[in-house]
């Protein structure tokens, strides 16, 4: 309560709140220099605006996790281990509709109390795979089978593989693979490239200020590394760390990794119809693996099914866009349940564009090869762009002009890189809104620039950042 400079703290139980009171008695507790005074409220209980909170009635002995900022791979396994020493797991549901989710069925109500007491707000990791944790609604869980997606534990034998893996409650057992390549890389520094300015590739911006990085390249490969980035924004991960759960970070990867969507198509609902074409799709998607095909759903304004190169592309993109914002709306992201997206007969978007498009060929992706792959760097939406394979001569009003050619707010802020070449151009764009940066992106992201001194064009690029606003890092306009 603001207004009044009060709040409210419910306890677990009537105990906890008189040790609190007696506490505060001889001990003065101070909140930002100020004493904070502690006494019993007349409210039995805090009522939540909009009637979501957890009511007794509502509490169940099966939670719904929602895994935020998945970074690293969630199994049964990872779940049991987390959730076992609150109460008996009986049963392990994991699905990817809205992002990474799971259901855990406890023995009993208050065993789930407990797991979502101790649990919810939680970091499994240090840093990432966040828990929010909620009363699901089902009365049981159906398992079918025993493996890294589901898991029935009253029933050992269902579905059991050749393997027949053993459980170990207190201990993480199987490393977890990462999906962005080898974690023992990630302290390698940073690493420029160039090509000849003529093919529009050149690629020579140092790393000043943290800016995100892609690569530049063709079609085809995976994605196998994720190195250095952000180091001085970010820190590298502790190896083996404690996180803020007192349990050991995450062990070093390996090479040999299982993505966990099934397919290499994926589902993006909720796009405007009337500002959406394959090619700004294409500007967005690319940042997190090589696009092959993208279609759009005729009976579905605003769905699109979009085939990467491989279902690993599509777990990164599923994580770090799932919920993001673009156009003022909010876009959906899921695997598909096909495995490839056939040709079939297209119409023409709102903008008269085709609703079919192959990038299996554009140079334009950017993970051709292990070694491009690495380059780029993997982030979450924000509101800063790090743009790259700029003309030379680019200059703040030359990226106004850009915007305002396609409807698009201008960045607030801009800052050039000093770059090792005259080659071509590096820097950051600032917008005030992660929306904005979005719509930049997917509209001016690969545009052709003039090459002042030869007749093919420069390709400018585009990717996230995590740089953060300062005096330092940006020009005020």
């Amino acid at each position: 309560m603001p207004k009044k400079r009060q709040a409210l703290v419910e306890f677990e139980d009537l105990e906890s709140a008189r040790s609190c009171v007696t506490f505060t008695v001889g001990n003065p507790i101070y909140v930002s220099g100020q004493p904070a005074y502690f006494n019993y409220s007349t409210s039995q209980k805090i009522s939540r605006p909009g009637g979501g909170e957890d009511r007794a009635s509502s509490a169940n002995h099966i939670l719904l996790f929602t895994i935020i900022n998945p970074a690293y791979p969630i199994t049964t396994d990872v779940l049991y281990t987390i959730c076992n020493p609150c109460g008996p797991v009986q049963r392990i549901v994991i699905f990817r509709k809205n992002g990474l989710q799971a259901m855990v069925e406890f023995d009993s109500v208050q065993s789930a109390q407990r797991a979502k007491a101790s649990l919810n707000g939680a970091d499994i990791y240090s840093g990432c795979c966040t828990l929010k944790i909620e009363y699901a609604k089902p009365t049981r869980l159906n398992v079918f089978k025993n493996d890294s997606e589901t898991w029935d534990y009253t029933n050992a034998n269902l579905g059991r593989q050749d393997d027949k893996r053993q459980r170990t409650p207190a201990l993480l057992g199987d490393h977890p693979n990462n999906a962005y390549g080898d974690y023992a890389e990630y302290n390698q520094g940073y690493q420029t490239e160039e090509y000849p300015p003529g093919t529009g590739y050149d690629y020579s911006g140092q790393h000043q200020g943290g800016g995100g990085v892609g690569g530049g390249g063709g079609g085809g490969g995976a994605y196998q590394g994720y190195q250095g980035y952000g180091q001085e924004e970010m820190g590298a991960p502790a190896r083996m760390g404690a996180n803020r759960m007192g349990r050991v970070g995450p062990p070093p990867m390996h090479h040999q990794q299982s993505a966990q969507a099934t397919s290499k198509v994926l589902m993006v609902y909720g796009f405007d119809p009337e500002r959406i074409n394959c090619d700004k799709v294409f500007n967005i998607l690319c940042l997190y693996g090589n696009v092959e095909k993208i279609k759009f759903m005729k009976s579905k304004p605003g769905a699109v099914m979009v085939e990467m190169s491989d279902p690993f592309a599509v777990d990164r993109a599923i994580h770090h866009l799932n919920q993001a914002s673009i156009f003022q709306k909010k876009i959906n992201l899921c695997v598909s349940k096909q495995q490839a997206i056939m040709p079939s007969q297209s119409y023409d978007l709102s903008d008269g564009t085709c609703s079919f498009k192959d990038y299996t060929a554009s140079r334009n992706n950017r993970f051709s090869n292990p070694e491009k792959a690495a380059k780029n760097r993997i982030q979450l939406p924000s509101n800063i762009l790090h743009f790259f394979n700029a003309a030379p001569d680019v200059s703040e009003e030359r990226f106004n002009e850009m915007c305002d050619e396609f409807e698009v707010k201008r960045p607030m802020s801009f800052k050039m890189f000093a770059g090792k070449s005259d080659k071509s151009a590096s820097g950051l764009l600032e917008w005030d809104d992660k929306n904005d940066a979005m719509e930049a992106l997917a509209l001016i992201n690969h545009y052709q620039m003039k090459n002042p001194t030869g007749q093919f064009p420069y390709t400018l690029k585009l990717c996230f950042s995590t740089s953060q606003h300062n005096a330092d890092h940006a020009k005020e306009r």
